[in-house]
């Protein structure tokens, strides 16, 4: 055969193709049995008595020469007698399971040694015809068909080799060391041969879901809440381990998924019911942070547990409003409470806002189950924070106090009955001097103002407004009374009261003596001097003094209210007057001079003696001058006896 080729206008000339020569007679047979020798010998784990390189170019030429097709057919034909051969040893296995597994394992391991020394031999094969015809598999692949179709797919050696597998991993779970590289190689092979899914998954879920449903039961019986949770965290931690360590991949979502809902989504109530409101009342941190992490894990679990947390926070708030015995404790406890449940949030459960939202809609519901009184003792516990003589807290202390004290505040609705109390509280702080830090009156003004609008706050700003203004009008007083000729031996401070400002006082006349009715006409004839047409109207029930006394012991100063006053002041005439003789003296109202003779002779610092004894004053009684009282301090302040009932409502 010849042929011509044109190339830039030359001719040149072509050598015609040679023939590929002629094999000689029997080199495909005898090529054959060569190869077919050698896979002999890797099946039989011998050694191979040609040169591996002979036979992969023995295989090359039989390609060659377009024999690939009957090459292919003959390979899978010996390694399909081969594994054919291989079921033998497994039926009727006499052998304990644990043997019959390494046996199968064994048995797989020299399989896949076997094909790929094999596959070594033909590669030339697998890679020439075997990828061209897409309808074959590669030599490896053929090798995983023909041992699970005739191995594996055997359903005497399947079903025994399940069970072996199941019952190792029972005895795991039991807490039993068991050969994990085993359990590892037998589940890669099921894989690997893609039965995995068909013939171990379905019946080891099925397994494992019978287990830990009979386990969840059983143990709910018998240990309590934190046991059972740590349990059922061991649990998730020792099937994740499996997972990882010797189980196919895909198994991991269906099993965890099974190990929670029989350990968890099927107890969720029954947990909560058990030991919730323990682990809350104890403050157990931890065993609440595993609560709310694996919680967290299980379809509605999280809503399950806002539920019971709200109906915690409602049960236990409740008990601290509603019992008028621990009113005296009331707010330490309201904010002891906060505090807690704050710290749960954020450490317990990751700051979450559902359980935020629902602790703060919980509080708002119990606190005010008992109307108006968790509103005026927070005021009065705002009083004993702010009132002079209180050393508990620092300035940076008594802020933070104040904080919390307003989001406490926020959750009541008788914000009116606050206020009514607040502003009473004020008036005597700042009325009697004893505030324990203007910044610190301030700070809560600004608060109130921020958390209810300027209207709140309105009265009370005005409250300090006066007292500025009175402070001022005090400078003059005094520079006015320097000019007078007789300026008397009383010094009179003054504070001048918007009404509007200021709570409502009951007016009560009473008898001053001379020199205090002529002081109040000197300043009223100064102030309405300044300002024409005002009024005056002396609060006499708002008055307080200091008085000096002599006594054998020594000279003494007394703080007193104005009507204390009137009753000491009385003794300067003489050592002993009755009761209706120190009513007709003074004027002062009868209950209000019950209590003001108590608190002269029966409190602490017993200035009069009382006759007949006795804690209430009665018509009749006498009362004597103590020359003999004794007191360790020099400035005594005697307080007035409180009435039993204080009644405040809201104001506008």
């Amino acid at each position: 055969m010849s042929s011509t080729t044109w190339l830039a206008g030359f001719q040149l000339p072509v050598s015609p193709f040679t023939e590929r020569p002629k094999l000689p007679d029997n080199y495909t047979q005898d090529t054959w049995q060569k190869l077919h020798e050698a896979v002999g010998a890797i099946h039989s784990s011998i050694s191979i008595k040609y040169n591996l390189e002979e036979l992969y170019q023995a295989v090359e030429n039989l390609c060659s020469y377009k024999v690939s097709a009957t090459l292919y057919k003959q390979l899978r034909q010996v390694c399909e007698d081969h594994v054919k051969a291989q079921i033998l040893q497994f039926r009727e296995y006499p052998f304990l399971i644990l043997l019959f597994l390494k046996k199968i394992n064994k048995c797989w391991q020299d399989h896949c040694r076997q094909m790929i020394m094999i596959r070594s031999i033909f590669l030339f094969l697998d890679r020439t015809y075997v990828l061209q015809n897409s309808m074959l598999p590669s030599i490896w692949d053929m090798g995983l068909e023909l041992f699970r179709n005739h191995v594996i797919s055997d359903k005497q050696v399947q079903n025994k080799a399940i069970d072996g597998i199941l019952l190792l991993i029972e005895q795991e779970r039991n807490g039993e060391a068991v050969d994990r590289s085993l359990l590892r190689s037998l589940l890669s092979m099921l894989s690997d041969l893609q039965v995995y899914k068909e013939s171990f998954e379905q019946r080891f879920l099925e397994e494992t879901n019978c287990l830990y449903a009979a386990e969840g039961q059983r143990l709910m019986q018998e240990r309590e809440v934190p046991e059972y949770l740590h349990h059922v965290n061991k649990r998730l931690e020792e099937e994740g381990d499996r997972v990882i360590t010797y189980l196919d991949h895909s198994t991991q979502k269906p099993l965890i998924a099974c190990v929670e809902k029989q350990l968890l989504g099927e107890h969720l109530t029954a947990i909560l019911q058990k030991g919730l409101d323990n682990l809350l009342d104890e403050n157990r941190i931890s065993d609440l942070t595993q609560m709310y992490q694996l919680f967290s894990r299980v379809k509605g679990g999280q809503q399950i547990l806002l539920q019971h947390w709200s109906e915690y926070i409602k049960n236990f708030g409740t008990t601290i409003v509603v019992n008028p015995e621990k009113d005296k404790d009331m707010v330490q406890e309201l904010l002891d409470f906060k505090d807690k449940v704050d710290h749960i949030i954020e450490v317990c459960f990751q700051k979450n806002e559902k359980f935020i939202n629902l602790m703060k809609e919980s509080f708002e519901t119990f606190i005010n189950k008992r109307p108006n009184k968790p509103a005026e003792l927070i005021a009065k516990y705002v009083d004993s924070k702010l009132r002079a003589g209180n050393k508990e807290a620092t300035d940076e202390e008594l802020e933070r106090i104040l904080d919390k004290i307003m989001i406490i505040f926020r959750f009541i609705h008788g914000k009116d009955v606050f206020e009514a109390f607040y502003k009473k509280d004020l008036a005597k702080r700042l009325l009697v001097g004893k505030s324990a830090s203007v910044d610190a009156e301030k700070s809560m003004l600004s608060k109130l103002k921020h958390e209810c609008g300027a209207a709140f706050t309105s009265k009370l700003e005005g409250m300090f407004k006066d007292m500025e203004l009175s402070k001022d009008v005090m400078v003059q007083f005094k520079q006015y009374m320097q000019n007078q000729s007789d300026p008397g031996n009383i010094d009179l401070t003054v504070n001048i009261l918007t009404m509007g400002y200021w709570p409502t006082y009951t007016p009560m006349e009473v008898h001053l003596n001379s020199e205090m009715i002529k002081l109040q006409e000197v300043f009223k004839t100064f102030y309405l001097g300044k300002h024409s047409g005002r009024k005056l109207q002396w609060q006499t029930t708002l008055g307080h003094a200091v008085l000096k006394a002599e006594f054998k012991e020594g000279k003494k100063e007394f703080q007193v209210s104005l009507f204390q006053t009137l009753v000491l002041l009385m003794f300067n005439e003489g050592d002993e007057f009755s009761f209706e003789e120190i009513k007709m003296a003074t004027g002062v109202e009868d209950s209000e001079l019950r209590r003001t003779l108590q608190s002269l002779a029966c409190g602490k610092a017993r200035v009069l003696i009382k006759n007949p004894k006795g804690k209430d004053v009665e018509d009749g009684d006498k009362f004597i001058f103590n020359g003999d009282f004794k007191h360790k301090l020099f400035r005594i302040k005697i307080n007035q006896i409180q009435m039993k009932e204080t009644v405040c409502r809201g104001t506008d």
